[in-house]
């Protein structure tokens, strides 16, 4: 068995539940049916990809998705719905990190943007108390603010580089398969967290990592 030094963690369903058809609904509650055809996590229309690159801005995204939607909506409502997906982070998925945190270097890569950013730190402000989420690991990483995402190899790299991780003994772990095989490709171990059969607390129990 390979003895990892380093724990790279996805954030959207391996620490924090998402719901990826809830912002759909939402839209959907205000008279937007739309929606669903433009979003979906396995393939992303380019204005998410962008928006997740940071090359779109927030405004620049609300404009698109009215455009798109053909709609009059107000950007409270754009960040809203586009919100709804985001849950909350079980208390015990917190303490498992530190859990990890006595064993391994343990970063988090999440493919995010920047109107999500500020609605999960809240929630995790408000339901774990934790008023620095980026401060419970030893490093934290945003593709929105990196201008790049995965699956691309090269986020993978820098994000391994600037902690002096070891690809060849870094674990990274994502519910999205194409983001387990961008991994690999950039030299990492990397494990498929399937959703339907477990989560990151029985997975992790499962790899004997803690």
């Amino acid at each position: 068995m390979t003895k990892y030094t380093t724990i790279l963690l996805d954030l959207g369903g391996v620490l924090i539940d998402v719901d990826y058809h809830a912002s759909a609904n939402a839209f959907r509650d205000l008279g937007y049916s739309d929606f669903d055809m433009l979003f979906s996590k396995a393939k992303q229309d380019h204005v998410f990809d962008a928006f997740e690159t940071g090359s779109l801005s927030p405004c620049g995204f609300r404009d698109r998705i009215r455009a798109l939607l053909n709609a009059p909506i107000s950007d409270p409502e754009v960040d809203a719905c586009w919100n709804a997906m985001l849950g909350t982070i079980p208390q015990e998925r917190i303490e498992l990190v530190h859990r990890l945190k006595e064993r391994y270097q343990v970063l988090l890569l999440s493919n995010t943007n920047a109107i999500h950013v500020p609605a999960f730190e809240t929630i995790v402000a408000h339901t774990n108390d934790i008023a620095d989420f980026k401060g419970l690991f030893h490093g934290a990483y945003y593709s929105c603010e990196l201008g790049m995402r995965k699956p691309d190899a090269a986020i993978f790299q820098h994000v391994l580089g600037l902690h002096d991780a070891d690809p060849a003994r870094t674990l990274f772990i994502d519910d999205s398969i194409q983001h387990v095989m961008g991994a690999r490709a950039a030299g990492a171990h990397a494990e498929h967290l399937e959703l339907e059969r477990e989560d990151i607390i029985a997975m992790c129990a499962r790899l004997r990592l803690v």
